[in-house]
């Protein structure tokens, strides 16, 4: 038996003993999670390249840092700015995929940086990552978990889209939660009735399927509880509410990533591609600013912008004139409104005094959230 062919098996059965241990049926963010992150079988939790430019690499997709270093080197000017502002000389990166924006960020940054840990349950990105970085040993530190107490700046690069979501179907008008079960030993969907609700009212009576997150505002929480002094900067595609939640967005945002190529079947070949929902920032921002700590230090929202003008702001045009011109096209796509510049957006969240952040001096949307 070949490896992929074992590894779907393995996990497949993984994922079959949980269904029927629950009783036939588990929520999809439920399924989502052991699909992703089964200890050694997930697809974020097994040997899999995942990350790179060509699919004859064997990868999966491509996020901005591998697709050129300006990325990183242009977010460095937002993070240097946070670090400064907050007083603080950490950065902690969480799903660091290959370790290529950090190996930008450090190589602006330098000595601003007294220590720079990665949180990844990736044993396998773990050891690519030690490799990247092995220039930076000194600095660079791998940790599993939060602690309970940390300061410094958190940086989320197509973090919070890999977080498992809970599906909300309305069909016939009535409301149900969507989840899966077994059929002949193949995982289909299945839907229950919820008093679960999308956190706004989707106009009109057609079916409609969308996602809600509360796993990535639980995360914003923990990070409010923990984080005693810093800011926390967050890049994914996604969307405000009202646009989320638009009536025409009917059948969700729930996409698979295989060999550079996507699919909306999240039941097939588990294990062996990745599965991401778009991000609703509204729903990020409300549940950092619902915070607020007993000693009064909750979230400030900074802003909300796309990627395009973030980027733009931090100085990636005069970056992008000193390259060749291949570079510059590839820059380009982290810019332009039809590849990441419109779709992906930036949210930067921090404690303590509000200060105004260099990366959204133009093109602030925070009042649209």
């Amino acid at each position: 038996m070949n490896e992929p062919t074992s590894l779907t098996s393995a996990l497949h059965g993984c994922m079959a003993r949980a269904i029927a241990d629950a009783g036939g049926w588990i929520a999809f963010d439920r399924f989502m999670a052991l699909a992703l992150y089964a200890p050694g079988l997930g697809y974020y939790a097994n040997d899999s390249t995942k990350f790179g430019a060509m699919p004859e690499s064997g990868s999966d997709f491509v996020t901005a840092p591998e697709m050129t270093p300006l990325f990183g080197q242009t977010v460095a000017a937002q993070v240097a700015e946070a670090l400064a502002r907050t007083g603080t000389r950490e950065i902690w990166e969480f799903g660091a995929g290959s370790g290529a924006l950090a190996l930008q960020l450090l190589g602006v940054l330098g000595e601003r940086v007294e220590r720079y840990t990665i949180v990844d349950i990736s044993g396998s990105l773990r050891a690519r990552q030690q490799l990247l970085l092995a220039g930076h040993a000194d600095t660079v530190h791998w940790a599993d978990a939060l602690p309970e107490r940390f300061e410094g700046v958190v940086v989320g690069n197509e973090l919070l889209d890999a977080m498992p979501v809970k599906l909300l179907v309305r069909l016939a008008g009535q409301w149900h939660e969507r989840g899966v079960a077994m059929q002949d030993d193949a995982f289909v969907w299945q839907d229950r009735p919820t008093q679960l609700r999308p956190p706004i009212e989707i106009d009109g009576d057609h079916d409609y399927l969308t996602e809600i997150h509360p796993q990535a505002e639980a995360f914003i929480h923990t990070l409010g509880d923990r984080l005693t002094r810093g800011a926390a900067l967050f890049l994914d595609y996604g969307f405000g509410e009202s646009e989320y939640y638009h009536p025409q967005r009917h059948m969700g945002t729930v996409m698979c990533h295989r060999a550079h190529r996507s699919d909306d079947n999240p039941l097939a070949d588990v294990g062996l591609k990745d599965i991401t929902a778009h991000v609703n920032f509204t729903g990020i921002a409300l549940a950092a600013q619902e915070q607020l700590l007993p000693d009064g230090q909750g979230w400030n929202v900074l802003g909300y912008t796309t990627q395009a003008h973030f980027l733009i702001n931090c100085g990636l045009l005069p970056k992008m004139e000193l390259q060749s011109q291949a570079e510059r096209a590839l820059a380009a796509k982290l810019i332009m409104e039809h590849e990441m510049g419109e779709l992906f957006k930036v949210l930067l969240l921090a404690k303590g005094e509000p200060w105004e952040p260099c990366g959204f001096s133009q093109g602030d949307r925070s009042h649209r959230l």
